[in-house]
């Protein structure tokens, strides 16, 4: 992942969207019908409140009504096949209300921008859709709000229900992410999961070849069956930590990944949910999770992986992008997510937040800067379940908890493998 050209990208867009006229408007990666999740709650949704003129746009839980499915087209956000997401009667003030209403040709009040950075803008008005107040309780009636950078009330993420999953979910996509039940090695699924040590899934290629010849194209390889993936061989793993944080959950681990077609020596490389081109590696590539709600999307991901080793994050909330951050696809696990790397540990654990990556005090190292400062000891874990081994076997398909039965450990934080020099 080449994270200048992304961020020149986002800085294009978002400028073009609150400055100047457009070329042409600017839609998610993603196709088909999408939900519109607030960035602070994963399990609510963009919900009209009928398919009449004038219903009010608000945010409900997570259904997958038609009410709550929404497709770009030509600049407009449409539901119910001919209502779209409209500005009432085209006020330019903050805190203006959003409706539904009959898409019109060259209607203003309907023209939106979907940014780099996940925000809807409306077009030419230097306003975006707004989270009122950071309410996250059902029937919250959503806003216009002058679009500010960090705000995390103006963060939408678009994806579907893991029970409604399209065939696809991109454009050129080189698998699928409907994939059924039946596992198989030769599965093309893109969707993955990350629940547990025992419950996980690795990107890497469906052919023997390198990470970063293969990076468009990776399926998911997990541990449990059940949901049309390929399954880790056993005797692959050779120690795997897992961590619940209150913003993510991680899993990290060794292992010989010759035997999930990395080539021996392969020092590997960075896949996660945006890619240099905003389309995410492997592109259509969609993560779910139990965590922190039943099948809840993942939005924001990272993930190394090389012959030896892997490390894969998953994130939520405000803070999401900032601690599944990737732009430092060079540096690998080691640095970028600092945990329990040791062979033979198997081990679930609830764990604070590391510190973000690259960011020490009030300073930000930028990748390639010389001299390449240490990475960040891992955060304190705690409460964790040792396993005597992680093999696979049938995914439990019903609700998950979130939390494990617990065997209490003292150690104040899980061992760190010592990074290579830069």
């Amino acid at each position: 992942m080449l994270f200048t050209a992304t961020r020149n990208v986002q800085l294009v867009a978002l400028g073009a969207a609150l400055c100047g006229p457009l070329v042409g408007a600017q839609t998610p990666a993603f196709k088909g019908k999408l939900l519109l999740e607030p960035g602070l709650n994963n399990g609510k949704c963009l919900t009209a409140a009928s398919n009449a003129n004038g219903a009010a746009v608000t945010i409900q839980s997570c259904t997958g009504t038609d009410s709550q499915h929404w497709v770009f087209s030509g600049g407009s956000v449409i539901a119910f096949g001919d209502k779209c997401l409209d500005v009432t009667e085209g006020q330019n003030v903050d805190g203006t209300k959003l409706q539904i209403w009959t898409c019109g040709t060259g209607n203003q009040n309907q023209q939106w921008f979907y940014t780099g950075d996940n925000r809807l803008a409306w077009t030419n008005h230097g306003k975006c859709m707004d989270l009122t107040s950071g309410n996250q309780s059902d029937g919250n009636r959503i806003q216009i709000w002058s679009c500010t950078n960090n705000n995390a009330n103006q963060i939408w993420n678009v994806g579907y229900l893991v029970s409604a999953l399209p065939q696809t979910s991109q454009d050129g996509q080189s698998g699928v992410n409907l994939c059924g039940t039946t596992s198989n090695q030769t599965s093309n699924c893109q969707t993955a999961w990350i629940n547990s040590a025992e419950d996980f899934c690795l990107w890497a290629p469906p052919f023997r070849g390198t990470i970063g010849d293969t990076e468009q194209v990776e399926v998911a390889w997990c541990t449990k069956s059940g949901r049309g993936t390929r399954l880790i061989p056993n005797g692959t793993l050779k120690g795997v930590h897992f961590v619940k944080t209150p913003d993510y959950v991680q899993v990290t681990g060794v292992g010989d990944f010759t035997k999930i077609n990395i080539p021996a020596g392969d020092e590997g490389g960075e896949l996660d949910n945006r890619g240099a081109d905003g389309r995410g590696n492997p592109v259509g590539g969609l993560v779910y999770g139990n965590t922190f709600g039943a099948g809840w999307q993942y939005h924001e991901w990272t993930s190394f992986i090389s012959d030896k080793e892997f490390c894969f994050r998953a994130c939520v909330g405000p803070k999401a992008t900032v601690l599944c951050n990737h732009i430092y696809d060079v540096m690998g696990c080691f640095w970028n997510m600092p945990a329990n790397y040791d062979p033979g540990v198997f081990e679930n654990c609830d764990a604070d937040d590391d510190l973000p990556m690259g960011v020490y005090g009030t300073s930000t190292w930028h990748q390639g800067v010389s001299p390449t400062p240490p990475p960040h000891p891992a955060a304190s874990s705690s409460n964790c379940q040792a396993l005597p081994t992680v093999s696979n076997g049938p995914a439990n398909r019903k609700r998950e908890t979130g939390h494990f039965d617990y065997v209490r450990r003292y150690a104040p934080a899980p061992a760190i493998t010592t990074p290579p020099t830069a």
